[in-house]
């Protein structure tokens, strides 16, 4: 077993890569933009007046406080909480396609976070508490769902089948977008825009009650999935070591899974669907650290916020002042990294 967890790189040393290439990354994302705000005056914005004298104009104090850090502060958060959640699918059910996304429980949070936009879209925009209540409820509710009904189909007297999970996850997927579909057909003009570019991703609606919740979430997350770091290490051996080795698995798994529920339907409530981010950056943090979760979480995390950081900062720059939603840039660089990924390593998955 210490074989299998050696690691690559130092979890230290990576961290520190890391944490640093993700400063450098909010540091350019606050100062760039379709407005054009020097890097002195976008730093300067961001100390409060009380303490400091300026003679910014107070659109710029607006633009930096009040949109692009709230928006930097956002995407990290989300980007973290996907990046952690691909992690602990992937080791948990011993599957490098075992993403959020691929399994269904994306989908469901998706359909249930729908379904709240069009029943309930008329008073979010009056109340901040349905806002940070109605959606990621029913968001949190879809994703539980779509996640214990995969998981039910997929486990018997004698374990879990990731292959029928997998499946299942895709007919579950199939039934979530006729949902959505429906949902479509009936939504009026205002739910119907609502909708389109919530399915596409966007961290355009940043506000510092979002934020809150988002940091609360992927803090709980990061606790909970580190404290079962080790047990997750031992998960790779296999269902039946884990057991010998004292682990409780099924009660194991059943708190990962509606952990991570609760993730993926905090990020598809608070940005939409982001895809990607959950299956490729654990890849990439496996590949520089290992397989040893006790590194690969924290890792992972800094990952994930650093690569949808950036994605963001494409997706708001490169057709300024136009802003692609940033589902779409992840998937444009997220899918040919995949692919690349699945050449270079057919044969041993063969």
């Amino acid at each position: 077993m210490n074989e299998l967890i050696t690691r690559r790189v130092p979890m230290k040393w990576m961290l520190l890569i890391a944490s640093t290439l993700l400063y450098v990354a909010m540091v350019s994302s606050i100062t760039l933009g379709p407005m054009d705000i020097s890097f002195t005056d976008s730093l300067k914005a961001l100390i409060p007046s009380a303490l400091i004298q300026s003679d910014l104009p107070d659109y710029v104090g607006v633009i930096i406080q009040q949109v692009r850090l709230p928006r930097t502060l956002l995407a990290i958060a989300v980007g973290g909480i996907l990046a952690i959640c691909g992690a602990v699918m992937q080791g948990l059910f011993r599957n490098p396609l075992a993403d959020p996304g691929i399994i269904g429980v994306s989908a469901g949070a998706s359909l249930g976070a729908a379904i709240a936009i069009v029943l309930f879209g008329g008073m979010i925009g009056h109340t901040a508490l349905l806002t940070l209540g109605t959606v990621p409820l029913f968001a949190f509710l879809g994703g539980a769902l779509a996640t214990f009904a995969i998981y039910y189909m997929g486990t018997n007297s004698n374990g879990t089948s990731v292959t029928i999970m997998l499946l299942a996850g895709v007919a579950l997927g199939a039934i979530a977008g006729a949902g959505m579909g429906l949902l479509n057909y009936f939504a009026d003009d205002q739910a119907l825009r609502d909708l389109s570019l919530w399915t596409m991703g966007s961290l355009a609606g940043a506000s510092w009650d979002s934020i809150a919740f988002a940091y609360v979430s992927l803090f709980l997350l990061a606790f909970f999935y580190q404290r079962n770091a080790k047990k997750l290490n031992a998960l790779l051996l296999g269902e039946a070591e884990a057991r010998h080795l004292g682990i409780d698995v099924q009660s194991l798994k059943r708190q990962l899974i509606l952990l991570t529920a609760a993730g993926v339907g905090v990020t598809v409530a608070l940005s939409g669907m982001i895809g990607f981010i959950g299956l490729v950056v654990p890849h990439i943090a496996r590949m520089l650290t290992g397989p040893d979760h006790r590194s690969l979480l924290p890792v992972s995390l800094v990952l994930g916020g650093l690569i949808l950081l950036v994605s963001d900062m494409i997706a708001r720059t490169i057709v300024a002042p136009l802003e692609i939603p940033v589902g779409i840039v992840t998937a444009a660089i997220g899918a040919p990294f995949f692919l690349a990924l699945l050449l270079k390593q057919r044969g041993r998955l063969a």
